[in-house]
């Protein structure tokens, strides 16, 4: 009895969450395309409705049509005020890092430079030599490319006028026209790549980490000496770096892939 107590529990749980969701998708809709695109009945529907309604979740205006009210918003808001991102993220990029075997950055932009924030060592005698805190430049580093990527055009044109760009490496992106294209790269593929450019030796791959309006509020970093990468696993790690940069944006409420 207990049991089937609980199924009905969820039952009841999954199908309110559904309404929400989908009125969160309309402007306002009325209830025989709501029960359309739930595949609710519309006796079970208006027996749902009316209970949010009532909570304050959901405004029925004069036509019999149904809107979400901004109830869901205010909270989700308030969620936000107490989430820590570095607590958060910190079993994610353990993980990464016991995964890979390599060292794992979290990183933010601050100003026109990205700062580390979080750091879990490779398992390796030798490590990255960074700490938390520790300012990089945005042009020649995963994290970096990836805010620059975010950035409009004009925001772009103003950070390269005001950015010499000076070369850390011999393989470091030089000049307007290569950041630009390296950039569109970035943007494309939905990762970054930093091949020797801000270190000798160093190589690093990185994904963004996005909020619920989608902007990217952080970034994460993997690296290697380059003795140490497989370019035979090159895709796959790179997919299971997005993996984890993807299920901390869900976290954060992006909805995106």
């Amino acid at each position: 009895m207990e049991r089937e107590n609980d199924e009905k529990q969820m039952s009841a749980v999954g199908r309110t969450i559904a309404i929400l969701e989908a009125l969160s998708k309309e402007e306002c809709i009325n209830l025989e395309s709501l029960a359309k695109t739930t595949g609710l009945p519309k006796a079970t529907l208006l027996r749902f409705l009316s209970s949010l309604t009532n909570l304050g979740y959901v405004y029925r205006d004069d036509a019999d049509r149904y809107h979400l009210t901004l109830k869901m918003f205010s909270i989700g808001s308030r969620s936000l005020n107490h989430m820590d991102l570095i607590n958060i993220a910190k079993p994610y990029t353990k993980k990464l890092a016991n995964d890979l075997g390599e060292t794992v950055h979290m990183g933010i932009l601050e100003d026109d430079e990205a700062i580390y924030i979080l750091k879990e060592e490779s398992s390796f005698t030798i490590r990255m030599h960074s700490r938390v805190g520790k300012s990089i430049p945005l042009y020649c580093t995963a994290i970096g490319k990836i805010f620059l990527s975010e950035m409009s055009e004009k925001e772009l044109d103003r950070y390269i006028m005001s950015h010499s760009m000076k070369p850390f490496t011999p393989k470091s992106i030089r000049g307007e026209k290569a950041l630009k294209e390296e950039l569109k790269r970035v943007r494309g593929r939905g990762w970054s790549i930093d091949d020797e450019e801000h270190e000798q030796n160093i190589m690093c791959l990185g994904a963004p980490i996005k909020d619920y309006t989608g902007k990217t509020i952080a970034a994460i970093s993997v690296s290697w000496p380059l003795f140490r990468f497989d370019k035979g696993n090159f895709q796959t790690t790179v997919e299971r770096i997005k993996e984890t940069t993807l299920e901390l944006s869900h976290i954060l409420g992006y909805t995106g892939n």
